[in-house]
């Protein structure tokens, strides 16, 4: 250790560290455990501390900062149930691979096992939901751990890493020095694909008669959209995203399909179901994407899998030729051979592919009746996209119908503008979101697309948009049902509507109007392009849009679960 380091107590060495790793930003809430570092971010100015009402709005906002961004969230809780209210938003952000340091206060180590005030297991209860965790226990370890943690969050897949810090170990001083690099034995993620896999993929591609590009958040977490773009261009095949993957291919491309799975278009699955060669690029496979794995199983056809993360390969679904790597770096090589090799698809066969995928876009699944008398919840979508295109406009969304018809009808042509919670399906995450990502970029409208379900999740964080002036556009879709739920007792449990109407709710414009900000409350087809017009002219104003929609609209097409992905339904016609 150099001995003209100066000596800090582990609060002043974590902040320290913080910003060595240009942490801008931390949302969080104060608890015992963690007063020594709340003391130690008084006494600095680089890093702004957002104080939230919940725990777990403070992790959900670290994470759509990171989503937004590509940066590191950061987030501080306290012990026992700091953590526990936190463990959601830990889950939610390691299911979609955000990179997150989350910093969590823990008793003092003498005490820790003694079922002492707010003591809770935190390495044990996050262990199955983070990337990696670590438990401080000497003061001496602290700064380089903090750089572990960086680096495992923001490395190879990325995930949440939580750093469990007991209240001695904040105060013990020690010699401070924040590593410049750091090496870990066992974990060194690959970055570069295998030559000889991609020169076969390459030929595999080349000679396909109806090819598919298929796509998901790993293109977006990997900054490989301006990649996968040259590479459509080059080959002029079809391509469709994920959920998650809205906005690496632009929504215009006339090569886009749409995105694909459950809600999917109907041209999207059936080119899915159809294709003979496949390429997957940063996507999993999962239940909501491909159906019944054994129904897309049932045709033969080849599949190419590029993924950082190997467990991810043949995970699902049987794969041809496995990529391990960093997307873009091995797009950027696929694209290399793909311009020296002198193949070409064949035009007949890619003709006769088009005429067939043109043939099921014809069916135009997305198309919804128009009413003047009741607000049909695809409508304001559509109208918010129609306002705000060639404007810097992040869409956060909730989960639900509402998250659904965001995907559907709003036309994302820029990656990380779409931004929701896609493999664990956390109602609540919407407003935080928002609120990290207009913290991050002030000059850029932030909408929050939700429902009077998921909005009540963490409204109090209206609160926090008012401490820190965080000006963020709600727009309610308010059809006084659990949208989702409700739909599904429809179709499946024969319009049992068990418990998924709300009774009891609130009058959500004094309740905006309350925590200071503006309330809007619409019921009529014909308010919904002057309401949204007036969100947009009210800058720097926090506005809570509560529109009342269609109580019976579902979300078309849809994949009922256990069917395979090309025996969607199209609308109540089908029923």
């Amino acid at each position: 250790m150099d001995n003209t380091a100066p000596e800090l107590n582990g609060s002043e060495i974590l902040v320290r560290s913080l910003q060595a790793e240009n942490v801008e930003f931390m949302w969080g809430y104060p608890g015992g455990s963690v007063l020594y570092i709340y003391d130690a971010l008084y006494k600095q100015e680089t890093i702004q501390h957002v104080l939230v009402r919940h725990e777990q709005a403070a992790v959900h906002a670290a994470d759509g900062y990171a989503r937004a961004t590509g940066k590191v969230g950061v987030a501080l809780v306290t012990s026992g149930p700091g953590v526990t209210n936190a463990v959601t938003g830990i889950a939610t952000a390691y299911m979609d691979s955000i990179p997150m340091v989350v910093i969590t206060g823990q008793v003092p180590t003498p005490a820790i096992g003694l079922d002492a005030f707010q003591e809770c297991d935190t390495v044990g209860i996050t262990r199955p939901i983070v990337k990696h965790n670590f438990l401080v226990k000497d003061v001496r370890d602290l700064a380089v751990t903090i750089k572990k943690a960086f680096h495992i969050a923001r490395t190879g897949r990325p995930g949440p890493v939580v750093v469990d810090i007991p209240k001695d170990v904040s105060l013990k001083t020690t010699a401070f020095q924040y590593p410049e690099t750091v090496e870990m034995r066992s974990y060194n993620p690959v970055r570069k694909g295998h030559g000889g896999q991609i020169r076969k993929a390459v030929a595999l591609l080349l000679s396909a008669k109806r090819p598919y590009i298929y796509t998901g958040g790993g293109v977006i977490l990997g900054n490989a959209s301006a990649e996968l773009r040259e590479l459509v261009d080059l080959l002029g095949y079809p391509i469709t995203n994920t959920l998650m993957g809205l906005g690496a291919t632009p929504s215009t491309d006339p090569r886009f399909l749409g995105m694909l799975g459950m809600h999917g278009t109907y041209e999207a699955n059936m080119t899915m179901q159809n294709c003979d060669v496949l390429l997957a690029v940063g996507a999993r496979f999962d239940d909501r994407v491909i159906g019944n794995p054994k129904h897309f199983a049932s045709v033969e056809r080849k599949i190419i899998h590029i993924d950082i993360d190997p467990s991810s390969i043949s995970k699902r679904v049987k794969v041809d030729i496995p990529i391990v790597g960093d997307v873009k770096d091995v797009l950027q090589e696929l694209i290399a051979q793909i311009r020296e090799h002198q193949q070409r698809a064949e035009p007949a066969a890619m003709n006769a592919w088009w005429s067939q995928i043109n043939e099921w876009r014809g069916r135009e699944c997305l198309k919804y009746k128009h009413s003047d008398e009741v607000i049909k919840p695809q409508y304001v979508v559509e109208t918010l996209w129609n306002l705000t295109r060639g404007r810097d406009t992040y869409i956060t969304s909730d989960v639900g119908q509402h998250q659904m018809w965001a995907a559907q009808y709003f036309g994302f042509d820029e990656p990380r503008r779409w931004i929701n919670s896609g493999g664990l399906g956390t109602m609540g995450v919407g407003l935080p979101y928002a609120m990290g990502i207009k913290l991050a970029k002030p000059e850029s409208d932030v909408f929050c697309i939700t429902g009077e379900g998921s909005i009540q999740m963490c409204i109090q964080e209206l609160s926090t948009c008012q401490q820190y002036q965080t000006a963020v556009k709600v727009i309610s879709l308010n059809n006084r049902y659990l949208g989702m739920v409700r739909q599904w007792q429809q179709l499946d449990y024969g319009r049992r509507y068990s418990h998924s109407y709300m009774d009891a709710l609130p009058d959500f414009v004094k309740l905006a109007e309350a925590y200071g900000h503006v309330g809007i409350k619409i019921e009529k087809p014909s308010e919904v392009e002057p309401a949204l017009k007036e969100l947009i002219r009210l800058k720097d104003r926090t506005v809570f849009l509560d529109v009342r929609t269609d109580q019976t609209e579902n979300v078309w097409p849809m994949v009922q679960a256990g069917k395979g992905i090309s025996e969607m339904l199209l609308g109540s016609e089908d029923l």
